[in-house]
């Protein structure tokens, strides 16, 4: 399971950087939202978009593998199959848009180009969530993923992860976006090269690469479940024990009192920059 959270995660962030549009969510947002808290509400706004739309999507996948989950082996096996030509249509720059396969989806488009401010954040994360000719295949991954779980809150949990995949470094670089040289801003849009005279992009064959990996592992592995857990469950009882262990009234009480204050620091110093501002006299 946690193969799979990762591996959505991952795909997530590469689907911002997939080359149809690979760095144009990070410019908009620092263009038009700027940085500060006011970006990171956006990106929390941007973020109830994608769930949204793609939370639905991993339940009816996950609805969908729940009515062959007596035939689990079947379903490894096609969803591994899936996976594989999923993965090499990826590596060979074939996709298609999800978008138009979705009723309303084109709608959602125009109506997100139209509006302004945080009404337009939710609805470009909506119509985000399942845009792209290059990110098709990365979301079919996900969904074949989810699918597979033949359960609906894993489902789900999948689509959300990999809406957080696209949402976290989308936020990240729009924060860092003044900062960003030309020479990074190029490594992360990637490049192109030639193969037998087919003309390739690194990053999808970066994430058609990872897709087919986690094809043949979820096919090696029975879906994953030979996989040892990236967290050892040795780790995962501490951690358990160590939340348990804090989480009584009287710690909430101090951490409200800590946090309070820190919020009451930033405050007072922001107040106190406004007011050097403002007392500050007028060159002549």
């Amino acid at each position: 399971m946690d193969i799979g959270l990762l591996s959505a995660f991952i795909g997530g962030s590469l689907a911002l950087l997939s080359p149809c549009g690979a760095l144009l969510l990070p410019a908009f947002f620092a263009s038009t939202v700027g940085s500060g808290p006011r970006l990171w509400l956006h990106g929390v706004v941007f973020y109830v978009g994608l769930v949204v739309v793609l939370v639905p999507l991993g339940i009816g996948a996950g609805v969908v593998g729940s009515v062959f989950v007596t035939n689990r082996g079947v379903i490894i096996i096609a969803a591994s199959v899936l996976l594989i030509v999923l993965g090499a249509a990826q590596v060979l720059g074939f996709g298609f848009d999800a978008a138009r396969l979705l009723p309303g989806a084109g709608t959602l488009q125009s109506q997100s180009d139209a509006r302004a401010g945080l009404v337009k954040t939710v609805l470009l994360g909506a119509a985000s969530g399942v845009a792209g000719f290059c990110a098709g295949p990365i979301l079919g991954a996900v969904l074949t993923l989810a699918a597979a779980q033949g359960d609906v809150v894993t489902a789900g949990t999948l689509l959300a992860v990999y809406g957080a995949g696209m949402v976290v470094p989308l936020t990240v670089l729009a924060a860092l976006w003044g900062r960003i040289g030309t020479r990074t801003r190029a490594a992360l849009r990637g490049r192109t090269f030639t193969v037998l005279g087919r003309e390739l992009h690194s990053t999808s064959v970066v994430t058609g690469l990872l897709i087919l990996a986690v094809g043949i592992l979820f096919w090696t592995t029975n879906g994953f479940i030979g996989v040892p857990e990236l967290v050892p469950i040795d780790v995962q009882a501490g951690l358990q024990a160590g939340v348990a262990a804090v989480a009584n009234p009287v710690v909430d009480v101090l951490v409200l009192v800590v946090l309070a204050g820190i919020g009451l620091l930033v405050w007072n110093r922001m107040r106190s920059r406004g007011r050097a501002t403002v007392s500050e006299p007028e060159p002549r």
